[in-house]
């Protein structure tokens, strides 16, 4: 087995997911700021979920004798609109997707079956978060502004953490 060739692609993802987390992240400042408690948390949740495959993926370049490249992507684009960013955090999932499938065959090509199966795992969740911005995407354009106008109404983004204190600006 070639490690180095698993390692390099492992660091990609990285950094891609990395990039997500920052996107989404900043997504979620705005989104909160703007009053749409539930089209933020989406965001939030998600980039948290991005942050789990972070150290998945990690786990496995340390387990290669690699070192985690912790370089996002792409820097993070300043987006307002809640339509733009959906469409934005779509176009991530997308093109994750097809990357980490490219990469799972390169893999298995270099008889990694661990790290294919990591990829393969990982094309799911991006699937998952695909779907999630998507119906979002479907319900903006079947009930309109109406339908962000609702994410108002929506309750608190935060959640409360450990302890019972309300989070902070919550």
């Amino acid at each position: 087995m070639d490690r180095s060739k698993s390692i390099e692609l492992l660091n990609r993802a990285v950094g891609d997911e990395l990039a997500a987390v920052h996107q989404y992240m900043y997504f979620h400042f705005h989104l909160d700021d703007q009053g749409f408690g539930p089209l933020a948390a989406l965001f939030k949740q998600t980039a948290i979920r991005e942050m789990i495959h972070i150290e998945m993926l990690a786990e496995r370049i340390l387990f290669l004798k690699g070192d985690v490249e912790m370089v996002p992507a792409e820097p993070v684009e300043r987006i307002q609109d809640a339509e733009q960013m959906l469409l934005k955090a779509r176009q991530m999932e997308d093109q994750s997707a097809a990357a980490y499938n490219a990469f799972a065959s390169e893999c298995a090509a270099a008889a990694d079956s661990v790290s294919k199966q990591l990829f393969e795992s990982l094309v799911a969740d991006e699937e998952v978060h695909y779907d999630n911005y998507d119906r979002q995407l479907d319900n903006i354009k079947r009930f309109g502004p109406s339908y962000l106008a609702l994410q108002s109404f929506g309750g608190p983004s935060e959640i409360t953490p450990a302890g019972g204190a309300p989070a902070a600006g919550a």
